[in-house]
């Protein structure tokens, strides 16, 4: 269960309109390092996790996620909100617009639309951790690529703050997997029931 605090985790305000710049951080909302993938990851993986704290980790990732894709969304909607037809054509953005207007829609900033391709979970709780570990430093190389193409602090700031938690997402990943691997290496009994007629 959630609860939903009617405000973003860090604020959007951005003056200027820039469809080019909504063009491509689109990417981080439904492209295959997005946040839209990320959160559909982490909270279908979180039912094969071994221990409590792999559980809550995948949990609360994938829940922080989700208020990062509010973020991305609210961005390419600034961006995109006062923007003539003709910056919105300059942008290349008038096969976006045509089906979409200038409605959020999840796609990359080539204009793929959204796949469950871009999500795994393995069931295999290293594998998925492992997984994860992966999906943050990509996630992470998207920002700062957006960013080395941005020029507005107004979008800087917020792209610097995604940033920044995906940092600590591989971090909480890294932490969730060695309690996991350390959990694999304790000793088990096993116990074996007999059969009725072997007792």
């Amino acid at each position: 269960m959630w609860t939903y605090d009617k405000f973003l985790e860090y604020p959007i305000k951005i003056k200027n309109s820039n469809p080019a710049m909504a063009k491509i951080i689109i990417t981080q909302y439904g492209g295959p390092d997005g946040e839209l993938a990320a959160s559909l990851r982490y909270l279908s993986q979180k039912f094969s996790m071994l221990t409590p704290q792999a559980i809550a980790t995948c949990n609360d990732i994938g829940t922080e996620e989700l208020a990062h894709l509010e973020m991305v969304g609210s961005i390419v909607h600034q961006l995109v909100k006062n923007a003539s037809l003709e910056e919105i054509k300059k942008a290349g953005l008038e096969a976006y617009y045509s089906d979409h207007g200038r409605g959020i829609y999840p796609v990359s900033a080539a204009g793929v639309p959204f796949t469950a391709s871009y999500i795994q979970s393995k069931g295999n709780p290293i594998v998925d951790l492992t997984e994860n570990l992966a999906a943050e430093q990509k996630a992470r190389a998207t920002y700062e690529y957006l960013i080395n193409m941005a020029d507005d602090p107004d979008v800087i700031e917020p792209l610097k703050f995604l940033r920044e938690r995906e940092v600590v997402h591989y971090q909480r990943f890294g932490e969730a997997l060695r309690i996991v691997q350390d959990y694999l290496q304790e000793p088990r009994v096993i116990v074996i029931n007999k059969p009725d007629s072997m007792k």
